[in-house]
């Protein structure tokens, strides 16, 4: 088909730009905004500023490198939401602004579609490479989100269960933040945890009925267990660093597989695949893999590049999304929360 998406990712804090020719990626660039590292967390002014600054110039970066030219691109993708919602007016406004100009027609993608989707994605010289068989379930697990998802078709799904309060990713941050590691801090609990005993201590695990998550007792189990065993020794944390790190880690992973399993058995399922951040931790990588091997799962891993918000994934959906007979129109307005349209 030759289809040629070029594709514009804002929703939080990394600006990326990606062009995808039927499912391979061409280029896929970002540009990551380190200004919030200060604050322990994303400053949502600060980051739509910064979009501003960084989306002409990763745009043009991501063409270059590509070797496509703004003449052959067929599509204009773009990420509508949920996000920031001044993250998203900069990236949408943008997209909308390119495709008037170049006449081509404009397709707006769900940042939670990009995700499940991600899977799909191919470098060049890898047309061979096995894909999920639709149905398959996947554990989304980011940030800001935390679902089990039935993905039925490249366009339809079917929401199993999600977190009732914190994300998984949410819980890992608090870790870092209250072990005072800095941010982003899911990556560095999973490099301390590796030299970790994962079984020393023991923190909350909710118990939340049927597939739905709970991660904000854990992270209340962790604050408690800090202030009282820093009361009978202050340097406490320094000395059980490690071992904190992987105990925390263990429990949230665990809690995720657990109900993961049980979706699997519920739906009959055996196809299973990761995404969104968390999925780059290394400890949900390998469990998975090891219940995988016990259950007889066919698992999916998304290459690490693809796991964190990237342009890439929403130019695939956009590419599933157009090639369905899908057009946006140019009046859609950003949307900050989850939704799966």
């Amino acid at each position: 088909m030759n289809i040629t998406v070029l594709a514009i990712e804002s929703s939080c804090d990394d600006t990326s730009a990606a062009l995808l020719r039927d499912g391979v990626v061409l280029s896929n660039l970002m540009a990551t905004q380190k200004e919030h590292n200060e604050f322990g967390g994303v400053v949502p002014e600060l980051a739509s500023r910064a979009h501003q600054r960084n989306l002409v110039r990763v745009v043009d970066s991501a063409l270059k490198e590509s070797g496509i030219s703004l003449k052959e691109v067929d599509v204009i993708g773009y990420t509508r939401g949920p996000g920031l919602l001044g993250s998203l007016i900069v990236g949408s406004s943008f997209a909308k602004a390119l495709s008037l100009a170049l006449k081509k027609p404009l397709v707006d993608v769900n940042h939670i579609q990009g995700h499940l989707l991600s899977i799909f994605l191919k470098e060049e010289g890898e047309s061979d490479r096995e894909d999920p068989k639709f149905p398959f379930i996947s554990l989304l697990v980011s940030g800001g989100h935390t679902q089990i998802i039935e993905v039925q078709s490249p366009l339809e799904y079917k929401i199993l269960g999600g977190t009732i309060d914190d994300a998984a990713g949410e819980a890992l941050d608090k870790c870092a933040k209250l072990l005072g590691l800095g941010y982003p801090g899911g990556p560095i609990v999973d490099r301390l945890a590796k030299d970790g005993n994962n079984r020393r201590f023991n923190f909350s695990k909710a118990d939340v009925k049927g597939l739905d998550f709970s991660f904000s007792g854990v992270k209340t189990s962790l604050l408690y267990f800090l202030r009282e065993r820093l009361r009978e020794n202050p340097n406490f944390i320094e000395e059980n660093l490690n071992d904190i790190c992987a105990s925390y880690q263990y429990r949230v992973v665990e809690s995720l597989l657990e109900k993961l399993v049980v979706a699997s058995h519920q739906r009959g399922i055996g196809e299973i695949a990761l995404a969104g951040g968390v999925s780059a931790n290394s400890y949900l990588r390998a469990r998975v893999g090891e219940i995988g091997d016990r259950e007889g799962w066919r698992v999916y891993l998304p290459p690490l590049k693809y796991t964190t918000d990237n342009a890439a994934m929403i130019a695939i959906a956009a590419y599933h999304k157009y090639m369905a007979g899908y057009r946006a129109h140019g009046n859609l307005a950003p949307f900050s929360r989850l939704s799966m349209e």
